[in-house]
């Protein structure tokens, strides 16, 4: 019995189309930083920052997802790799909120000069 082989060059083109479109969004908004996105407030943070944010944990998981060959494993094995890394970015991105606001309130608020 001889398995035939599969070329997977489509999903491969897609998967490098798809990451690219992402990207440029990334690098447009980055350049020009439109006013409805960089002036606006959210939870501390720029809309543009929760943006990139989320197109960037969004690039990361894609690349696991079909690099690592997630989608053909079991539900249960998905949850639990996907599922602790949430977590854990959540829990990052909250300790640098509130550390990076707390910086910021003491410097602006004392005489500590800004010296980086």
């Amino acid at each position: 019995m001889s398995h035939e082989h599969v070329s997977n060059s489509k999903r491969i083109w897609f998967v490098f189309a798809l990451l690219s479109v992402v990207t440029t969004v990334e690098v447009f908004l980055g350049i020009y930083k439109p006013a409805i996105f960089h002036m606006n407030h959210f939870l501390g943070m720029n809309l543009l920052n929760w943006i990139f944010y989320i197109l960037t944990v969004y690039k990361a998981y894609y690349i696991v997802w079909s690099f690592m060959h997630l989608e053909g494993e079991k539900s249960s094995l998905r949850w639990s790799i996907v599922l602790p890394v949430v977590f854990l970015i959540l829990y990052i991105l909250f300790i640098l909120l509130t550390e990076g606001d707390y910086i910021f309130e003491v410097f602006r608020d004392s005489t500590i000069k800004w010296n980086f």
